[in-house]
């Protein structure tokens, strides 16, 4: 059925979206094509301009801005990032590091004003997208990237 109605829009040269078997009016992308070029231009205004390039499986130190009462001051998370996710404004990474025999993950926003900075410490060599399987590793081979 759903193929039927697409092969349809293809034979009418519809270029908009369908709905229920027909297709919208052509105003209605066109007021779509709008607000995301107003969208991308708040978020390239959000981006932070300088981002300290890392990849999976490096041993970063990710410095947040933490807010006690009315002072502020830097906290450093250290860890093995296990994973990016999302793009442009909506890019997380994963962190994760061992705390007293425990493991302990933080997911942290790229573009975040809480996080300060980004420091690379150690090149890892991962040969995938997510490092899940670190999270299986007891010991010093939890921190082992290579494969």
């Amino acid at each position: 059925m759903l193929v039927l109605l697409l092969e349809r829009s293809a034979i009418s040269g519809c270029k908009s979206v369908l709905f229920e078997g027909k297709c919208a009016p052509a105003s209605a992308c066109a007021g779509d094509e709008f607000m995301n070029q107003i969208i991308d231009v708040i978020e390239k205004e959000q981006q932070k301009s300088e981002v300290t390039p890392f990849s999976v499986g490096d041993s970063v130190r990710v410095h947040t801005r933490v807010v006690e009462g009315d002072k502020e001051r830097i906290q450093i998370f250290t860890g093995i990032v296990i994973g990016r996710k999302g793009r442009g404004l909506n890019e997380t990474f994963t962190v994760r590091r061992i705390s007293y025999g425990e493991g302990v993950e933080r997911v942290f926003p790229l573009h975040s004003p809480r996080v300060a900075r980004v420091e690379v410490e150690q090149q890892g060599r991962a040969r995938r997208a997510k490092l899940n399987y670190l999270r299986t590793r007891k010991g010093k081979e939890a921190t082992a990237v290579r494969e």
